[in-house]
């Protein structure tokens, strides 16, 4: 899945980011990781270590058992690479990835 190697045509955009909710990247959240990450047509790797696995892929996001303030790597390469690390990078530093409450809900 990962070529890792970048062009003039397949730009690789990357970041570092680490997970502030106090229950770590758990079930839900990375369900919630996986569907956004493949809302994008680029490529997108994430990983904590040496390694990058499919950031599209439930089964590697889980693997990671990323707890609070684990660091995590987001790479991603071809169209969309650079809004697709941004919404991923927003939704990692989220304080909580509890779904928020309706607003109009009292």
């Amino acid at each position: 899945m990962w070529a890792g190697e970048a062009t003039l045509d397949n730009p690789v955009c990357q970041i570092t980011v680490q997970i502030k909710s106090k229950n770590g990247l758990h079930m839900r959240p990375a369900m919630q990781f996986v569907d956004l990450a493949n809302q994008y047509n680029c490529e997108i790797a994430i990983g904590n270590g040496s390694e990058l696995g499919d950031a599209k892929s439930i089964m590697h996001v889980i693997g990671l058992a990323a707890g609070p303030g684990t660091t995590l790597e987001i790479h991603a390469q071809g169209p969309g690479a650079e809004e697709a690390v941004g919404a991923l990078r927003t939704f990692i530093e989220r304080e909580t990835f509890d779904p928020e409450p309706p607003k109009d809900a009292k």
